[in-house]
């Protein structure tokens, strides 16, 4: 499975149109997601100490995936799955809170790292 930090209004919206955008797929051309072991790496940088967060799960095998390099000061550093598309809210098979610590800081839930997150 692979992730894609969302923002309620914005899942709320991905419900109604029945598939899940960013402006990402119309300026880079695909929506960022993250694995288990990389999604507090944009949470943290992008998202801190915002408290409307949910982790969407997508099953991968219902979208258009490839695994990039993301944008990383350090060489060889962690890559991503890039949706190449808009992704059906048919494909996003659970939704978790994804709240801040107490310092703002982004740790993945406990419901997912108690779970197996097979590809």
């Amino acid at each position: 499975m692979i992730l894609h930090i969302s923002g309620r209004d914005e899942w709320q919206q991905a419900l109604a149109a029945g598939e899940v955008t960013a402006d990402s797929l119309a300026t880079q051309g695909f929506v960022h997601c993250s694995d288990i072991g990389t999604v507090h790496i944009p949470a943290n940088r992008l998202y801190i100490g915002r408290t409307d967060l949910l982790l969407l799960v997508i099953d991968p095998d219902q979208v258009p995936v490839r695994w990039e390099l993301g944008d990383s000061e350090q060489p060889g550093g962690p890559w991503f799955p890039h949706v190449y598309g808009p992704i059906p809210t048919s494909a996003v098979v659970a939704t978790h809170d994804f709240p801040p610590a107490a310092d703002g800081t982004f740790h993945l839930p406990a419901a997912l790292s108690r779970q197996p997150m097979a590809t």
